[in-house]
């Protein structure tokens, strides 16, 4: 369908794909190929073995100034990654491609292949990681020696390991108003926020401890009507809000805002599936969606559940938003009206974490 709305004949195109590191991957693919079949083609250039193949996806990022890398999205399967970076008509988009897992210990699976050992090790040069200054010589000197598995092994080790970093955002915790970098990894959602007194805090959100979140996306309403002024920009506001579990009987909604919010949420989604699939003694393979029959089947952990009613909404005095209709088979997009926002959230749809676990009193 986007092929046709952008009116894009099938026909033979060289795309270009980069590593982590930017290196580029110059593929020969069909306009109308979808993203199995350029990762399929990615892989194949690389030499990438093909029982590999699933431990790596596709995204779509955009270069900042500094040649840093902003997430945008994961490229779902029924994409068409040639015309969904070409539709943007922005140099400043790429596909990337990254692992796509976790759990580090996926890693030892990689590991074994000299094109994967590679890929990982692109992929720590990124440079999110924190390490100080011996920890910082100590890789540098295995990377100059070719040790790439012990460079991995330190890696693994320090802080930040395998997480995307997000670009600098806001959020209502601790305190409304807040500055945050939010990182993803290691089955969490990790905060470096810096307070109103210019005190910096850091800590974590497990995603096991996540009842449910969603994205809402909304517009500022002028005097009680969309401002449909042609002259000023409507700018779109993303927000990520999560219901936490903060101690044995006391949940908390989290509410992140940020242009990367559905990113946020593809990434917590991906930790719940890992999760539940190596609770069920299931393989990194049983993760990817599955073509049975030319049809897709999506795992149980990715169905979008309905809540029960909530006791209080993120933000009940938040300014008028209009509602929009949109709607993504990965998020719903709706707006939150302050004199009806009770009845508004009690009627959406959220995602449910299958993956959910209550606090003991051990765990106090």
């Amino acid at each position: 369908a986007l092929q046709e709305t952008q009116q894009i004949p099938t026909e033979e195109v060289q795309l270009d794909v980069c590593l982590s590191n930017g290196q580029k991957v110059k593929v020969n693919i069909l306009t109308s190929d979808q993203t199995e079949d350029v990762l399929e083609a990615v892989a194949s250039k690389l030499d990438l073995p093909d029982e590999l193949v699933g431990y790596f996806s596709l995204f779509l990022v955009q270069e900042g100034q500094d040649e840093g890398y902003t997430f945008v999205r994961k490229l779902q399967e029924f994409e068409l990654p040639y015309v969904s970076v070409t539709s943007l008509r922005s140099p400043d988009f790429h596909i990337v491609l990254r692992k796509s897992y976790w759990d580090m210990a996926y890693d030892s699976d990689i590991m074994e292949n000299r094109v994967g050992l590679n890929l990982i090790g692109i992929d720590i040069d990124r440079g999110w990681i924190l390490v100080n200054k011996e920890q910082h010589r100590q890789l540098k000197s295995l990377q100059e020696k070719g040790s790439k598995k012990e460079f991995i092994h330190l890696a693994q080790t320090l802080k930040y390991y395998g997480y995307i970093k997000f670009d600098p955002c806001t959020t209502d915790f601790p305190e409304k108003g807040c500055h945050v970098i939010v990182s993803a990894g290691n089955n969490e959602l990790s905060f470096h926020v810096k307070l109103s007194n210019d005190q910096v805090k850091e800590g974590s959100f497990k995603v096991t401890r996540m009842r449910c979140w969603r994205v809402t996306s909304s517009v500022p309403l002028a005097n009680g009507t969309a401002n449909q002024s042609t002259s000023t920009k409507c700018e779109v506001k993303l927000e990520l809000s999560f219901e936490y579990l903060m101690s044995k009987d006391r949940l908390q909604w989290v509410t992140i805002t940020s242009p990367q919010a559905i990113m946020m949420s593809i990434c917590l989604q991906a930790m719940v599936d890992e999760l539940m699939v190596k609770k069920s003694g299931g393989s990194i393979k049983k993760m990817q969606k599955k073509r049975n029959n030319g049809s897709l089947h999506r795992s149980d952990s990715q169905q979008a559940v309905k809540s029960p009613p909530l006791l209080d909404s993120p933000d009940p005095n938040r300014e008028q938003v209009v509602k929009l209709s949109t709607k993504l088979t990965s998020v719903s997009l709706r707006g939150i009206s302050a004199s009806n926002s009770n009845s508004d959230i009690s009627g959406n749809y959220f995602h449910g974490n299958y993956a959910f676990e209550g606090i003991g009193d051990d765990d106090l």
